[in-house]
């Protein structure tokens, strides 16, 4: 990487959570599948059933993360071990593919009845920074990104968009790692290092990520009381909106940067 910061050439966005209040809809979907399974491997097995909770296991164990990677990560913590599979079984097998490919049918068939709130106020601090000449990309695990902005008409707002689908064929690995991010960055012109980039994120493994890939500035957005987790786990501002701030001040940040190095 360079040796110093000198300006702020393109942000990153994750899209859940951000861009979109669809992280409330993939916290819905995931509660369903897994209070589901749990309850009936608990009557199977004779054994208690203890639900999903919405809140804290939703963000120390999925949110942000590979469907497959949150299904094993979840199951893991209650110390349940199933087969992975392939990508191509039925939502039905009891698998870690098969309890993916369910919870993006449930996922789905929740944006259709709930719809797919867009955060206008990070819609703005976009098209200032875009009017600021930064480079705008987006990069979410999510195999629906591409639907959902087209769905809300956002899809022209970015100059490059990596999902889960390229992360899928590209072989890369889900955050914590930084690869989708910095991946996204060799999609936007200019060639641009990692220290003159932002990456904006509302979850504990997208700050890690974004600070893993040596961004000069990680966002993050604390939708739900975890400021400090934010923090503690790489994000060097947390805000709790995007009324929050502007793109001036961010310029203005990667300036003084600029300048003591």
């Amino acid at each position: 990487m360079a040796s110093g910061a000198t300006a702020l050439q393109a942000a990153v966005f994750d899209l859940d959570g951000v861009i979109t209040f669809t992280a409330r809809v993939h916290a819905a979907a995931w509660k369903e599948l897994f209070d589901e399974y749990l309850r009936s491997r608990a009557t199977r097995l004779g054994e208690s059933f203890q639900p999903f909770l919405a809140t804290a296991d939703y963000h120390r164990y999925v949110d942000g993360k590979p469907r497959y990677n949150g299904v094993s990560s979840f199951l893991n913590s209650r110390g349940i071990r199933i087969p992975f599979g392939k990508p191509g079984d039925s939502p039905q097998e009891e698998t870690v593919c098969g309890l993916g490919n369910r919870k993006n049918d449930l996922f789905n068939a929740k944006v259709q009845e709930m719809g797919v709130e867009v955060d206008q106020e990070a819609v703005r601090f976009v098209r200032e920074l875009r009017e600021r000449d930064v480079h705008i990309g987006l990069a979410s695990s999510s195999k629906n990104a591409r639907p959902i902005l087209e769905r809300v008409g956002l899809l022209d707002m970015f100059e490059a968009i990596v999902d889960g689908l390229d992360s899928e064929r590209m072989g890369l690995r889900g955050k914590p790692k930084p690869d989708i991010f910095l991946f996204c960055l060799t999609k936007l012109p200019g060639n641009i290092d990692s220290l003159n980039a932002m990456v904006v994120e509302d979850a504990i493994a997208g700050v890690q990520a974004g600070r893993l890939g040596g961004f000069g500035l990680v966002l993050g957005i604390d939708r739900n009381p975890q400021s400090h987790a934010l923090q503690d786990h790489g994000a060097h501002r947390v805000i709790r909106n995007f009324s929050e701030i502007s793109a001036d001040e961010v310029l203005e940040y990667f300036r003084s940067r600029a300048q003591v190095a």
